[in-house]
């Protein structure tokens, strides 16, 4: 069933974390958004848990200058705000306290009596990962989880450190929830473009015959950012480029590119078939980490205009750090459709550009009809996925130059979602908070899909650990990050195919 024909019902959202920087800078606004765009449910109550001592007057003007700061809309409407914000309730509790729990339980089965009927719960854990499991636990203790049908729980990334981490976290959440209440989120999938991938792939009869090895030379994958790692130091030092967005936002992306034709508009067919793309994936075995995996360090350099420093001068960094703030690999996909065809993954810190984007490149012509004077071998042709800043579908091409002389030259066939729906986008958040509500799960995680991520993940971070780097830091803020990782690509013959957006 298509989720534009579901209606969210009565919903008590229950937001553990509720002081902190993601509630502050997206559930919040997302949810605030929702309610502006009237899809929030007509009986909704946020209820915001957290360890500090607050009242819901306080809690309130924290929230709006959150929305006013973060929302796509910007400053909340004085009455629109009054409306929601009479929907916030504060409730102090400690994760290690039952009490806390109990009270909690005696607060949303009041609610309930109150509404006259049964709610749908949703409990999101915008905690750090250690606290999943005693939240779990102890929402599970105050009988909180007995209503399988009503009661989900959404948990945002790092789901662990490796494979080992993953599957403690994920084992100790099943023994109290079943998959289909788990929503393990990833905001990637929520962006519009994103999501407009299958609608491109399967509802268009020209892009689906030519999306194999026949046609498809290579498909590269670029998530860059401009930004260090800010006040994250900490965090990044035990995270890093690889596990922070590969395991989780570029596997997706590559998912989406790759899988077969889904049955139906389904969750769980949809899920199947991302799965089924992962475990198609080559294993990356030990020996072959430095052939088909490249890390990398940003060094000071200049960014428009202004010269950063290196990450190891960042705040909270060590000084002689091993993590790797670049990261790029090439996988197989050892089936019918894509065997031998290279995929090329890559995402930094510090680059040239902050863009977001998938480049499928197409074989060259078998037969060259035109002379080389003609400028056929200028630019190869490429379908081009934007994802962000801009966000549409640039198809590059050889055209023929006006004139007498046989010359050709690269032209673009560029669609803006902007200015062909002239209507705002959602925020990734707002599209998965209302898919929680309603129960779709088509955009979020199954457990043997971030299995078979970290699975392929593990030999690459394996070696790396035992091997620090000694040419950190090796690319500078500003460039397209390290040479290992144009030596990679350029193995086989390839380069790194560049961003579509106008360079700063």
């Amino acid at each position: 069933m298509m989720k534009t024909t579901k209606v969210p019902g009565d919903t008590l959202f229950v937001l553990f974390g509720a002081s902190g920087d993601l509630s502050w800078r997206q559930v919040v606004p997302a949810l605030f958004n929702l309610f502006l765009d009237d899809r929030l449910p007509k009986r909704f109550r946020l209820l915001a848990v957290g360890r500090a001592d607050s009242d819901d007057a306080a809690l309130v003007e924290h929230y709006r200058v959150g929305v006013a700061k973060n929302s796509r809309r910007g400053v909340p409407p004085a009455d629109a705000w009054q409306a929601f914000s009479g929907m916030i309730r504060h409730i102090k509790l400690d994760a290690t306290d039952p009490a806390g729990f109990r009270n909690l339980a005696q607060t949303l089965a009041a609610q309930e009596a109150d509404w006259g009927n049964k709610t749908d719960r949703v409990f999101y854990l915008a905690t750090p990962p250690s606290l999943f499991e005693p939240i779990a636990l102890g929402i599970s203790a105050a009988g909180l989880t007995q209503d399988r049908d009503h009661v989900r729980l959404v948990v945002e990334k790092p789901l662990g450190n490796d494979l080992a981490s993953f599957r403690a976290t994920n084992d100790a959440l099943g023994r109290i929830f079943e998959e289909r209440q788990l929503f393990r989120i990833d905001h990637f999938l929520g962006k519009e473009t994103v999501q407009n991938i299958l609608a491109m792939r399967f509802a268009n009869p020209i892009f689906e015959p030519i999306w194999n090895r026949r046609y498809v030379d290579h498909v590269t994958i670029t998530v860059a950012e401009t930004l260090g790692v800010e006040q994250r130091g900490s965090f990044y030092e035990h995270t890093g480029a690889l596990r922070d967005m590969v395991q989780n936002h570029l596997f997706q992306l590559l998912c989406l590119v790759a899988m077969e034709p889904p049955v139906n508009y389904d969750a769980d067919d949809i899920r199947g078939k991302k799965a089924d793309v992962l475990r198609a994936v080559r294993p990356i075995t030990h020996d072959m980490v430095s052939a088909f995996a490249a890390r990398g360090q940003y060094a000071e350099g200049w960014i428009q205009g202004a010269k950063l420093p290196a990450y190891r001068d960042e705040p909270k960094v060590d000084p002689h750090s091993n993590t790797e703030t670049y990261a790029a690999l090439k996988l197989y996909i050892d089936n019918w459709r894509w065997q031998g065809v290279p995929f090329y993954l890559r995402t930094g810190k510090r680059l040239a550009a902050g863009v977001s984007e998938i480049s499928i490149r197409f074989r060259d012509v078998p037969h060259r009809a035109f002379p080389a004077s003609a400028g056929l071998n200028s630019q190869p042709t490429r379908l081009v996925i934007q994802l962000s800043p801009e966000q549409g579908i640039v198809l590059k091409f050889m055209a023929k130059e006006p004139g007498p002389m046989l010359r050709l030259r690269p032209v673009d066939m560029r669609f803006c979602y902007s200015q062909a729906f002239q209507v705002e986008v959602p925020a990734a958040y707002e599209t998965l908070l209302w898919d929680v509500m309603v129960g779709d799960a088509t955009l979020f995680m199954r457990t043997d899909q971030v299995e078979a991520a970290w699975s392929l993940l593990m030999p690459v971070i394996e070696v790396w650990a035992e091997n620090p780097a000694l040419d950190f830091p090796n690319y500078a803020a500003g460039s397209w990050g390290p040479e290992s990782a144009d030596l990679m690509v350029a193995r086989d013959g390839n380069s790194w195919l560049t961003p579509t957006i106008s360079m700063p």
